[in-house]
């Protein structure tokens, strides 16, 4: 293992691998086990007093280092921010001679007194010193210089996307932001869990691996059950089992887990995702657009302090009432064509003038979903709900009460993304069973994303299941629009990527 590191580098790790070597011939065990932190960089700034003689003990990162002989500087960095430590060789012997075999990205533990600087900075006089972790690999630490003209020029900045991504615990380290993004996400997520449980809804838990896929209009990834001998599939959506629930008598449920689909990936799409599907009995879609708009106020007040954002120049406010428009009326003001009175020909011709690939484009369903995502979708910068879709773009929702041709469906939209997208749900067993039978002529044309017969499902439908408002909010989307990303993989720790090329 050690001849393959070192062969991937250069002089530097061969160096840091010589140090290795001399440390533990002093005796020093370069990876330690535990140590007893008391203090963090925040909290020693924040409450410092020239007066008091605070002993802390603190761990962290070496993120730069200045020798003078018998004297050092160093700042090391830890889960909340960087602080300068002073050690002299006086003072600690034998381990300021170990500290000149350390590098930055080594971990160190320290214990000593706060003091401030004569330069006013507050750091931390060291008296004992611990090495906890040997870096064998240099991190990437980038270099500031001030020009003739005043401007800052960084040097060797960790900045290529695809190696970020791939080395995100690299990434992490040496990037600030980048922590401070994922902090927003656990928050906003930690904040939606609180306001849904002030709501009574319950959270649970449904199967990641299920018998049939469905839920979605998507593409599943497959899988085997050695011990069952059967195929199984990753869930596309929580929805059919979270419905089963509702059936079984909760008074609204809710989960945020991962779902998994075999599609492409872009700047919006990642195979693996997080999503949050709930159900709220005796509902429907226009209670859940208040809902949404409450949920989103709460979320963003409480984790931002404001309901005004900006992404990637857009200005965007998420103050109620969101605006509200018909996906069908939206169309024909862009196109002069109503999609719910077309054929497939007139649609076909539609979005061949919208310059859309149509192969594979064989149902109406698809076509009015392409012709929707060109024409219109661009456009809607605030945040917009748009109404009642085609039923054949929506087996799981309930016709429209008043509208022929239409459900009763909302998506939202914020700078041309969908962010969530509800039903009324459907809960009449027979006319699910006709649009489930109404998929499988769809998939039987061509279309793999078609839904599946779920006989189970439509078997707890016919239990009775009450009226039900739907909702799904993809997590790492929203995530993206608060933080101001540009893409899905600036959300997720680890987004999925190609195999490396050695």
């Amino acid at each position: 293992m050690e001849n393959n590191i070192q062969q991937e580098y250069n002089d530097l790790v061969k160096r840091r691998f010589e140090e290795l070597d001399e440390l533990k011939k002093m005796g020093i065990e370069p990876f330690a086990y535990e140590f007893d932190v008391n203090s963090d960089s925040e909290d020693i700034k924040n409450n410092f007093k020239d007066d008091e003689h605070r002993i802390v003990k603190i761990a962290g990162r070496i993120m730069a280092i200045r020798r003078m002989g018998k004297a050092s500087f160093a700042h090391i960095q830890d889960h909340k921010g960087r602080i300068q430590i002073y050690l002299k060789k006086d003072e600690l012997a034998e381990m300021y001679d170990a500290f000149k075999l350390m590098d930055i990205g080594d971990i160190i533990g320290v214990e000593g007194f706060v003091f401030k600087t004569k330069t006013g900075e507050i750091s931390v006089h060291t008296q004992k010193l611990v090495l906890l972790a040997k870096g064998l690999r240099p991190i990437p630490i980038a270099k500031e210089v001030i020009d003739e003209n005043g401007n800052k020029i960084i040097y060797d900045q960790f900045a290529d996307k695809e190696l970020r991504y791939r080395q995100r615990y690299v990434d992490l380290v040496v990037n600030p932001d980048v922590k401070d993004v994922f902090i927003k996400r656990s928050k906003i997520i930690s904040t939606i869990r609180e306001f849904l449980d002030s709501k009574g809804l319950l959270e649970v838990e449904t199967p990641i691996l299920q018998p049939l896929y469905g839920g979605a209009a998507a593409r599943p990834f497959i899988t085997h059950h050695n011990a069952l001998d059967i195929d199984l599939y990753l869930r596309i959506a929580d929805e059919l089992y979270l419905k089963r629930l509702i059936v079984g008598g909760f008074n609204g449920v809710y989960e945020i887990s991962k779902d998994f689909r075999n599609e492409g990936m872009d700047r919006s799409h990642n195979p693996e995702f997080t999503m949050l599907e709930l159900y709220v009995p005796y509902k429907d879609y226009n209670w859940m657009m208040n809902f949404v708009e409450e949920l989103f106020e709460y979320v963003c007040t409480k984790v931002f302090g404001t309901l005004k954002f900006t992404y990637d120049n857009l200005q965007i406010d998420f103050s109620r009432p969101w605006k509200r428009i018909s996906m069908i009326e939206a169309i024909e003001e862009k196109t002069g064509v109503n999609v719910i009175k077309s054929d497939i020909e007139t649609l076909t011709t539609v979005a061949k003038k919208l310059s859309i690939d149509v192969a594979g484009l064989n149902s109406k369903a698809k076509l009015i979903d392409e012709i929707f995502s060109a024409a219109v979708e661009g456009e809607l910068i605030q945040p917009t709900f748009v109404l009642d879709y085609p039923v054949e773009l929506s087996p799981l929702a309930k016709k429209h009460r008043t509208k022929e041709g239409v459900v009763e469906r909302f998506e939202a939209y914020v700078v041309g993304k969908e962010i969530c997208n509800a039903f009324s749900e459907l809960n009449d067993p027979l006319d699910q069973r006709a649009r489930f039978e109404e998929q499988v002529k769809m998939r039987e044309a061509g279309d793999d994303e078609a839904h599946q017969i779920d006989e189970d499902f439509l078997r707890a439908l016919e239990y009775g299941m009450p009226p039900t408002a739907g909702l799904g909010i993809g997590i790492d989307r929203l995530v993206m629009i608060l933080t101001n990303q540009p893409s899905i993989r600036d959300v997720i720790f680890f987004p999925q990527m190609k195999p490396e090329v050695k």
